[in-house]
This record gives structure tokens, sequence and C-alpha cells, in this order.
């Protein structure tokens, strides 16, 4: 069904709604900031799942548009409000503990499984609306009626724009991991820098 719909784009037109998606995810924003928070924290390997785990979240965001629900949500400021609260929370939670975390603690701790940092970052990417707002402004700006349902349109060009971002946010959270890891040796300031981006992602979620 997808690689159905994509066929109907003509190909210029594709190919420069790609080039686009590609430059807006090569963006930092919440996503990579978020990857690049658990990569210093935890390592490389933590910041490449964290960014899988926020394409996940990223690919039920654009299943929601396409079925819908993306915009009855978008038009309940209470929705929107709660999923943001409970988001900047979650984020408060892990800076409160980052913060604290000593050198000895990191080193006795052991290391989080794949399916916790997966989940950790399909969490924080479900707990914050603004994919969905902008999911809802940016897909529909490249569908067309002639080129099928439009449902199925922002399906396709949706999960081509979370791929995409996927891969990006995924070697952000390695390139921290990387720059934490030369930083073992003071441990507390890579958690404390961690807990920074922790805490400025939740300040960021509520204000903006």
């Amino acid at each position: 069904m997808i690689w159905d719909t994509l066929a109907q784009f003509p190909a210029q037109q594709l190919l420069a709604f790609m080039a686009g998606a590609l430059v807006l995810n090569l963006t930092p924003g919440q996503d990579v900031l978020f990857a690049s928070a658990c990569g210093i924290q935890d390592g490389p390997r933590a910041g490449a799942l964290a960014g899988l785990g926020v394409g996940i979240g990223g690919s039920v965001h654009v299943a929601f548009c396409a079925l819908g629900l993306g915009a009855l949500v978008a038009a309940q400021p209470g929705a929107l409000a709660a999923i943001k609260s409970l988001g900047a929370v979650y984020l408060l939670i892990l800076a409160w503990k980052s913060w604290h975390a000593t050198a000895l603690d990191s080193a006795a701790q052991p290391a989080r499984s794949p399916g916790a940092l997966v989940g950790r970052g399909a969490l924080a990417n479900l707990l914050n609306p603004k994919p969905i707002l902008f999911l809802l402004a940016f897909l529909p700006q490249f569908t067309r009626p002639e080129y099928g349902p439009v449902g199925q349109q922002v399906l396709a060009l949706g999960l081509i724009f979370v791929c995409s971002g996927t891969l990006v946010t995924m070697g952000y959270g390695m390139a921290a991991g990387l720059a934490g890891r030369a930083m073992a040796a003071r441990m507390r300031v890579v958690n404390r820098l961690a807990s920074v981006l922790f805490a400025g992602l939740a300040l960021r979620l509520v204000w903006k």
C-alpha cells in the first residue's frame, strides 16, 4: 500500500520532500537533544538506541495523523496540556536521577537493556505533542487528491520523514555518547550535563 501510494508521486516532488525532510531532521531539536543526553549519560550505544526509540514514537504520531486522530488531539487544548505535563514530569525525573548520580553509582549500575533504552526514547517522544502539530502542518502540504487517499499519502510521507529522522537522531546520540565517553574520568560532570539537558527539554516542552 505504501509503495503503491509513493509510486503516484512525481519523482521530482518526492525528491524535494525527502531533501526538505532531511534538512529539517538535521536541525537539532528536542529529539536530538534527548538522544544526545542519553548518549552523554550512558554511552554511544544508549544514544543510538534512544534515537531508535524516538523514531518508533514518531511512527506512532504519523499513524495517528494518518487516521485523523492527530487533528482531534490538536483540537483539544486540555489533551495537549495534559500530554505536555506528563512529558515534562518524565523529563524532570530523568534530570533528577542524572543530577544525583555519582561516578560510583554510574560504575556500579548495570547497563540498561536495549529494550529499556528504546522504550525511554519512545516514551519521551510520545509524551511530546509537538510532533503531532508539526506533522499536521508539514505533511499535508505535499499531498494531492489525484495521488490517492490523503490518509495513505500522509502515512507514506510520514514514514519517510520518520526513517530519515531516526537515522539522524541515532547519529547524534552516538556522537554525543562518544564525546561523553571521552569525559568518563569526570563522570560527575557528564551526569550533570545530561541532567541539565533533560531539565531544559522539560522547560522547553511546557513553555513553547
